[in-house]
């Protein structure tokens, strides 16, 4: 970490914020006082800390104001951090909490060296990643809505005889339900439309997720990361949006512990003791990779669509793909056959699945991008 002239903390919230300064010789550390969130209030704090040419150094917690307060101060030439929050040392005895000592205490663990940053998105890149999570909450709401109607339904005992729910067979056979009360009647068809408009916004926000991939600067990644077994251009945009650049992990390990996907451990002495995984880090990313690794429980072979989707992909990147699929495929039938249940053999195939995405991403990079970089 770099060593400043002063330390500030800031408790940042959507009308205020609360300010506070560490001297970088120790002491006592002191209150700027509240400002308002505004960028020109922003602007004359940052010129009043460096009025005398100081080199200043800011942090600030995440939260739902997101990187707006980061982006001004960076702007103005000066460093800042985005502190992650569920790494922030807390003492446990201390039961009083207020903006103002929230502040006093990040200024006091930054000039100690012990908060750690997380990783800021470009604007363009958090455009991406805000698109790919919305078709996600729009996505869980078409689901909710429709446990919802299948719920109603089975309550009046309504029963589908046909092969699979959710099909353009079952929707007519639903639309052609005639229940004996009206108000039922409306509330099967309002539950209908809840899912016909869910899922008209779902392929509205996947035309638009087609278009911006087009020129984004992550598209190679993208589509060398199709080349692998359950990983689509959703998955793959997900990963790539919530990521960013993959060379930031100096090795595979770093990626796994980044998701969540590594054993947790409680041990002492001459105990080991390993738990299930720790599901810290990134929700989105572990929730597509988990999903993605059921489709090695499958023999390996190279289908016809996993080779249409692999065409635009260099043949290093095939190759690492078709290695992935034999070592994963393998690995998955290995610790079935060892007796373990298969929700937790499909962590262990993701977790390792990381290291080829890891791989994948880092060879492009290096290749085609290493020249710009992402932005």
């Amino acid at each position: 970490m770099q060593q400043y002239s002063k330390f500030i903390g800031m408790d940042v919230h959507k009308a205020s914020i609360h300010v506070a300064v560490a001297e970088m010789n120790g002491g006592e550390v002191a209150s700027y006082g509240p400002i308002v969130n505004t960028p020109q209030a922003i602007a004359k704090m940052v010129a009043n800390l460096t009025r005398d040419g100081e080199w200043v150094g800011f942090c600030y917690e995440t939260g739902p104001c997101g990187y707006d307060v980061y982006r001004q101060i960076t702007a103005k030439g000066c460093d800042c951090i985005v502190v992650a929050t569920s790494k922030i040392p807390r003492c446990p005895g201390d039961r009083i909490k207020t903006d103002r000592r929230d502040a006093r205490s990040l200024a006091r663990l930054f000039r100690s060296e012990s908060l750690t940053a997380v990783w800021v998105p470009g604007p363009e890149q958090e455009a991406v990643r805000d698109l790919v999570r919305c078709r996600e909450d729009i996505k869980k709401s078409e689901r909710q809505s429709k446990q919802r109607l299948g719920a109603f339904l089975l309550r009046h005992g309504v029963v589908y005889s046909g092969k699979s729910n959710w099909t353009q067979a079952h929707f007519r056979w639903l639309e052609n339900h005639k229940f004996s009360h009206s108000a039922q009647q409306i509330v099967l068809q309002e539950y209908l439309e809840a899912i016909y408009e869910a899922s008209r916004r779902i392929k509205t926000l996947e035309r638009e997720m087609d278009r911006v991939l087009e020129t984004w600067v992550f598209a190679p990644v993208v589509e060398g990361l199709m080349a692998l077994r359950g990983v689509a251009k959703i998955t793959a945009m997900t990963i790539m949006a919530e990521l960013g650049d993959l060379r930031r992990f100096d090795s595979p390990r770093k990626l796994m512990g980044y998701l969540g996907l590594v054993p947790s451990e409680h041990s002492s002495g001459t105990r080991r003791r390993q738990g299930g995984i720790t599901k810290t880090g990134n929700s989105h990313v572990r929730r597509v990779l988990v999903e993605a690794s059921w489709s090695y429980r499958f023999t390996a072979r190279k289908t016809a669509l996993l080779q249409r989707r692999a065409k635009k992909a260099p043949a290093e990147i095939q190759a690492i793909a078709w290695e992935a699929q034999k070592r994963l495929c393998g690995r998955y039938q290995h610790l079935i056959a060892r007796g373990k249940c298969k929700t937790q053999t499909c962590a262990a195939v993701a977790r390792e699945l990381c290291g080829f995405i890891w791989s994948i991403g880092c060879t492009i990079l290096d290749g085609s991008l290493a020249a710009n970089g992402p932005r």
